[in-house]
């Protein structure tokens, strides 16, 4: 294991994993050949996926795992993508069943290390089909449970719980005669039956897809929670020293912690959001109970505790504040880009200069250089999954938008993130131009709007090949003193 560390160290911190990792095993493998046998190194492909396959125990669920599986999702992507790279020195049966074992693990994989295999699978297959929902249709060795199209399994369990009229349809005998007891005394108004099914299940549907990440729908709670909670919002709006903060804070946990469950509804109810600045870094220390340290939770406390002060933030934030808000970033690194950077990016209005300082200090002391290439990735190329990539408040949804919208700070935000040593993927340079392109002409005279031109055609010129003859017309309408700048850097690619 040892011999691999300077090999995962690479995968970790190198601006370029793949063609690093490739010279790293090429040398390896010429010093084990120029040494004797008896000396030689155990470096070699093989041992390497080898290393990669080795079976383990994961310790909080008891599931069997590879060991590239306990990496984190970063590194699993990167490896992967290396493994394309340079699929042709690895042994092409290894590679195939690598890239399976992953895309069809009954435990969750991440989305990018699922889109990595994928691409993995796609260069050493030999079928010609592609892969349709996580199954080969083309693959005749191994069977897997369930196909494309078929039932999901979660209806099957519910099938198999009760007594239903259909085997794959989770309606029971007495649901079924109630609602046809119901419309037999309704009869002049199927009409209007019809159309509330219809948006009865449209909203099953939507709340299907919500209760991922965005927007948790407030939970009703009893009488006695609701008026606890109004006395704790009352507190909070009459505090007058710190110990009686700390003491608050502690009674708010206590309620979450004993409405588990509705940590949502009961910090909207108190509305964390209006607390004076002294008590926000109390509220981030303290709320998160030992036992209830996951990404739910954490991201709960900073979409209802920071999110809406940042939302509406016209002038730079405190410094105490500031410091708390990345205190807690870097710890709960996933909660900060789902409940703080991604919700501020959509920000209805665009975000200003205060904000893009926030998620730009954010970036920089909480996020690595892969966590910041790969959401911007998604913020930029999945528009269709806006509605999955952020978790607010349902009274503070208004204020975020379901598209991004361009301003001078937006684009100083992404020159932030070019100058931060962050690679950014073909897809998303492409659809920075694009963006370029169409705010051009917005942004004629505006120096921010220059400055990050001439970062970007600097930072990322390899992938503008093919876009010199756009980029040309853009920066052509511009009117700023670094025009001819940015011509010159775009005329040396």
């Amino acid at each position: 294991m040892e011999s691999w560390i300077p090999l995962i160290n690479i995968f970790i911190n190198s601006p370029n994993p793949e063609t690093d990792a490739s010279f790293f095993l090429q040398s390896s493998f010429n010093s084990s050949s120029s040494s004797s046998s008896s000396s030689s190194s155990n470096i070699s492909t093989a041992s390497f996926l080898s290393l990669l396959t080795q079976p383990t125990s994961s310790i909080t669920n008891k599931q069997r795992l590879m060991w590239m599986q306990t990496l984190p999702n970063v590194v699993q992507a990167r490896i992967l993508s290396f493994l394309t790279y340079d699929h042709i020195k690895f042994n092409k049966k290894d590679l195939c069943q690598l890239a399976t074992d992953l895309l069809v693990n009954e435990t969750e994989v991440d989305f990018w290390v699922k889109k990595a295999a994928r691409q993995l699978f796609d260069v050493v297959s030999d079928s010609n089909y592609k892969w349709v929902s996580g199954f080969n249709l083309d693959s005749e060795e191994d069977k897997f449970e369930g196909d494309f199209g078929g039932v999901p399994r979660w209806l099957k369990d519910f099938a198999n719980d009760n007594d239903s009229v259909l085997p794959w349809l989770p309606v029971s005998v007495d649901d079924l005669n109630t609602r046809l007891s119901d419309i037999a005394y309704e009869d002049d108004d199927d009409n209007d039956d019809e159309d509330s099914v219809m948006v009865e299940t449209e909203n099953l549907e939507m709340v299907g897809t919500r209760e991922k990440l965005v927007c948790p729908e407030i939970v009703p709670i009893d009488h006695e929670t609701e008026e606890t909670a109004a006395r704790l919002k009352t507190r909070i709006l009459n505090l007058e020293s710190s110990l009686k903060a700390a003491e608050l804070v502690d009674d708010i946990r206590k309620l979450c912690v004993e409405n588990k469950g509705h940590y949502l509804t009961i910090l909207g109810l108190i509305e964390p959001w209006n607390a004076e600045d002294e008590l926000i870094p109390v509220l981030l220390a303290r709320l998160l109970d030992g036992n209830e340290e996951g990404f739910v939770l954490t991201s709960y406390i900073l979409c209802s505790v920071v999110l809406p002060t940042l939302l509406l933030l016209e002038k730079p934030v405190p410094r105490a504040l500031l410091v708390a808000i990345i205190d807690y970033c870097k710890v709960h690194h996933k909660a900060a880009v789902y409940a703080l950077v991604f919700p501020l990016i959509l920000h209805k209005d665009g975000i200003n200069n205060s904000i893009c300082d926030v998620i730009t200090r954010i970036i920089k002391e909480c996020l690595h250089p892969a966590h910041v290439s790969a959401f911007c990735q998604k913020l930029l190329c999945e528009k269709k999954v806006y509605g999955n990539e952020y978790i607010c408040l349902p009274c503070h949804q208004h204020l975020v938008s379901k598209e991004i919208v361009w301003t001078e700070s937006l684009f100083n935000l992404f020159q932030n993130i070019l100058n931060h040593n962050v690679h950014l993927t073909q897809d998303s340079v492409d659809q920075l131009v694009f963006h370029i392109k169409e705010s051009a002409t917005t942004f004629s005279a505006s120096l921010k709007f220059a400055n990050f031109l001439l970062c970007f055609v600097t930072k990322c010129a390899p992938l503008l090949k093919a876009h010199k003859v756009v980029l040309y017309e853009a920066v052509g309408n511009t009117t700023s003193f670094l025009t001819k700048s940015i011509l010159s850097k775009l005329g040396s690619i």
